[in-house]
């Protein structure tokens, strides 16, 4: 079978890999679709700060079961297309006792800290597959990336009606954005492009949208649009220190910030705002089984409609070519999948 590996910075290539053996409580998968992230950008950029090299990435992706034990506790069978939970935890650190285990201390995500679902045919645990119920591989390979800006919304408990700003609007900013639509909230969105503001409001109907030209500007259209009140939630997806720091100041007071944007810059600014304003800001990482579910339960209900965010479909033959295309075209593309079948 083949393998993808991110040798260095922009060096991508495949391998020939021995078919991989599974062990008990395990499954062989063969990969279905696979969805080239944010972070594997970034690991094929130099720049994502959890990346080793060589390394193979993925870990957004859908499957077919292929080789499994029979009567599992699991319900898991044979030729079932699921999807699977990537964040591989110790069990034994102190969040993993408590039953935090998105934030294992030793957390091991695949394509980051281990290698990744960017092969024919990987191994599973049978407590990290979910059965996709039916639902299109497309669809499935989605499913994770989804569950990363959930399980941000899912700190707070929006009320309807209460106003939300998502920063960035990139794929995690856009699914923290419809994620809390999904769930009652009028949902703003700033980013420094017009154009990708442009596509946040006419195909995934946030309510409105901010140019984040200067921060003056910023602040300026924040106050106006919130009655000079600032917003019940405001959402970091980008990961810079001065969108985390719009961020804090366009919160209301006794508002929430949620950071789940990732980078590798220091911010040094007035923390004593986040007491005047009684701010509750909260880091989120990964997600849980739960995100999981409910994303599956709202796709299959008709709540929620991921196919739309799918921009670019690759074979992952081509997948060099992807990587490529994606980093030079960034701002045009959402969602790019690789299609495993050729």
């Amino acid at each position: 079978m083949k393998e993808l590996y991110i040798n260095s910075p922009g060096v991508v290539e495949f391998r020939e890999a021995d078919m991989p053996k599974r062990n008990e409580n395990e499954a062989v998968l063969k990969l279905l679709y696979g969805g080239i992230c944010g972070s594997d950008l970034g690991s094929y950029r130099g720049t994502f700060a959890y990346f080793s090299y060589p390394r193979i990435p993925g870990h957004e992706f859908s499957a077919e079961i292929v080789d499994i034990d029979e009567n599992n506790s699991y319900g898991l069978k044979k030729g079932m297309v699921v999807t699977c939970n990537p964040y591989f935890n110790c069990g034994k650190c102190y969040p993993c006792r408590k039953g935090l285990v998105n934030v294992c201390e030793h957390n091991e995500t695949m394509g980051s800290q281990r290698n990744g679902a960017f092969r024919d045919y990987i191994v599973m645990p049978l407590e990290r597959i979910y059965d996709g119920r039916g639902l299109d591989a497309r669809t499935l390979a989605v499913v994770e990336p989804f569950c990363i800006g959930l399980h941000g919304i899912n700190h707070v408990q929006l009320q309807k009606g209460d106003r939300v700003l998502v920063i960035g609007s990139g794929t995690i900013g856009i699914f923290a954005a419809t994620a809390a639509k999904m769930k009652g909230a009028t949902v703003i969105m700033a980013d420094i492009s017009e154009n990708k503001l442009q596509m946040a409001k006419q195909q995934f109907g946030i309510d409105d949208t901010i140019l984040n030209d200067s921060h003056e500007n910023f602040l300026s259209r924040v106050m106006e649009k919130t009655d000079g009140c600032g917003f019940d939630v405001c959402v970091e997806a980008v990961g810079l220190p001065s969108t985390f720091q719009d961020c804090i100041d366009a919160a209301c007071f006794g508002g929430s910030v949620i950071l789940i944007g990732i980078g590798k810059k220091n911010l040094d600014f007035n923390f004593t705002t986040i007491q005047k304003k009684e701010l509750h800001i909260y880091g989120s990482r990964n997600a849980l089984k739960q995100d999981f579910i409910e994303t599956i339960d709202a796709l299959l209900t008709g709540k929620l409609d991921l196919g739309k965010a799918i921009t670019d479909v690759y074979a992952f033959s081509e997948a060099p070519k992807a990587f490529a295309e994606f980093s030079a075209n960034q701002g045009d593309k959402l969602k790019v999948l690789l299609d495993f079948s050729r």
